[in-house]
């Protein structure tokens, strides 16, 4: 019994130690949880920190990018007042040392000849090869046994066929393109011809301009002057209009300018960004600073109007010239549009020559030039001309009428036909319509069709663009109303860089569905649409009333 009880009281203590050691586990293991879970508290912590630290490190990068690029861009137009107050104190310098005016010389053309690129019409097709038409032969057994002869002699034959077929297309498509060279080369040939009489002509017209301003015609001396005033280049904003009569008993020019505005001296001296505010403001300008530098854009611009015109008379026609120089402006009082002269003078040829302009203050040139100036031009003080004469008295020129000559603006008779149908065309799509060029060979007189987008015009427009440089015929206006018919189109319009005569207008009129631009209209619609300023064509005659 004893052994039996020591046996049950030792197993106890065992049972009693197991349970004990597995409580001790249990805890041990609770114990690594609570460790790992608390390390992964930390980690999880020190990474929320991490990607604080760095959401933190790039918004202050972030935000030292912005305050930096706002700096700039205040830097950037600080430089960019600087640059216009530079321009603004440079306008007679850039005409001292720049190319010279426009002489008779400079106005003459010359024809380079163009290298028709044959490239389009000169790489013939490939071939047909009759390894890409010949069927595969009958292999293995078949071709033993001579099975599927017929069936592959027929396939023979039938491929033959279609390489014969193939090879006549590649024969007719060769002749095609070298038809179509020979006409682009005869084509190409015929440009170049006219576009060498036309130069030639130019030329020719020009050399007699030179001979009528040597003996002093007052229309070839005009006009010369305009193109010499119109060529010049001055910074944007600043106007391009001027008047010219000239006196030959005296040999005096009367010149009429338009300057610029007080507006065009920039009412800030530089810019800068306050952060505080997050906004870049403009660091006003002293107004007397801006009366200082807008009195010396007058003096320079009189300047150099009238040494461009002296300096471009290397045949001495013009004695000297009396200027005057008018702004235009809104009266504050009326409302009304009014044009203050500010700076008149009258200088001789010799007195101007004695000046060495590249050294001269502008306001003290003025001075010695004995010039009344406004006393106050910035406020538009005006004052009386040395010499108040009439324009209508004189024939005055209008600048946009006598500068055809001139490269520095697009002249659209100088374009070939080829490109003045496309700018036609150009000039539709930007008006608002969907428009095509057709093909020269088969346009059956019309050059573009375009068709509105307008549910209440819906319609297809037949175009015909006539790049004339004299009155274009009735016969052309009714020639189109011809075409409209025939393609049932519901409009038929005519432009031409030249004008129409009476007879045209009134056919137009009774039709119904032609419509006639001429020049000037034309003119106006590629400035209004396409933004550009070009030169139709010769001004045509005054027609004579009704």
């Amino acid at each position: 019994m004893q052994t039996c009880g020591s046996r049950s009281l030792g197993e106890g203590k065992q049972v009693a130690q197991r349970s004990s050691g597995r409580g001790n586990e249990y805890q041990r293991q609770q114990q690594a949880l609570r460790r790992a879970q608390e390390q992964q508290a930390r980690q999880a912590e020190r990474a929320r920190k991490t990607a604080e630290a760095a959401s933190k490190r790039r918004e202050q990068e972030r935000k030292a990018a912005y305050l930096e690029q706002q700096a700039e861009q205040a830097r950037v137009q600080t430089i960019g007042v600087e640059h216009e107050v530079e321009q603004l104190s440079q306008l007679l310098r850039d005409a001292l040392v720049g190319d010279p005016p426009t002489t008779f010389e400079r106005r003459r053309r010359t024809h380079t000849p163009t290298v028709l690129d044959e490239r389009p019409w000169s790489r013939p097709e490939p071939a047909p090869r009759w390894e890409d038409f010949a069927p595969p032969e009958p292999g293995g057994l078949a071709a033993v046994l001579g099975m599927g002869r017929k069936r592959y002699e027929a396939q023979v034959a039938d491929a033959r066929e279609r390489f014969s077929e193939a090879q006549q297309r590649h024969a007719r498509a060769g002749e095609k393109r070298r038809e179509a060279l020979e006409q682009r080369r005869a084509e190409h040939r015929q440009a170049e011809e006219r576009a060498a009489e036309e130069v030639e002509a130019f030329n020719r017209q020009l050399d007699e301009q030179r001979e009528a301003y040597r003996a002093g015609d007052p229309e070839a001396v005009e006009a010369h002057l305009g193109a010499v005033l119109d060529a010049s280049s001055y910074p944007m904003g600043f106007p391009h209009e001027h008047r010219i009569a000239f006196r030959p008993a005296t040999g005096d020019v009367l010149v009429e300018i338009q300057l610029p505005p007080e507006t065009i001296v920039p009412a800030a001296r530089g810019y800068r960004y306050v952060k505080s505010r997050d906004e870049t403001t403009a660091v006003p300008r002293p107004e007397k600073e801006r009366k200082e530098i807008y009195s010396s854009v007058l003096a320079q611009v009189a300047l150099r109007t009238v040494h461009e015109i002296l300096a471009s008379d290397p045949d001495r026609v013009v004695n000297g010239v009396i200027l005057n120089g008018h702004v235009k402006t809104i009266d504050r009082a009326t409302g009304q549009e009014v044009s203050p002269c500010l700076v008149t003078l009258s200088a001789s040829r010799e007195q101007f020559g004695k000046l060495r302009l590249s050294q001269v203050d502008p306001a003290a040139c003025l001075k010695g030039l004995n010039a009344l100036v406004s006393p106050n031009p910035y406020d538009l003080e005006p004052i009386r001309p040395i010499i108040e004469f009439d324009l209508t008295k004189y024939r005055l020129m209008d600048s946009m009428d006598v500068v055809a000559d001139l490269d520095s603006r697009p002249v659209l008779v100088k374009l070939t036909p080829t490109e003045f149908e496309h700018l036609i065309r150009q000039l539709f799509e930007a008006i608002g319509m969907e428009a095509w060029n057709t093909q020269a060979s088969k346009d059956e007189g019309v050059d573009a069709v375009a068709v509105s987008k307008d549910p209440v015009f819906n319609g297809e427009c037949i175009i015909q663009a006539k790049r004339y440089s004299k009155l274009v015929g009735v016969e052309s206006v009714q020639a189109l109303a011809g075409v409209v018919e025939h393609k049932r189109a519901a409009k038929g319009i005519l432009i031409t860089t030249s004008w129409f005569g009476r007879a045209s207008h009134d056919f137009a009129r009774q039709h119904g569905r032609l419509q006639l631009i001429e020049g000037p209209e034309l003119k106006y619609l590629i400035k209004e649409h396409l933004g550009k300023d070009v030169i139709p064509g010769p001004v045509p005659p005054k027609r004579p009333s009704r």
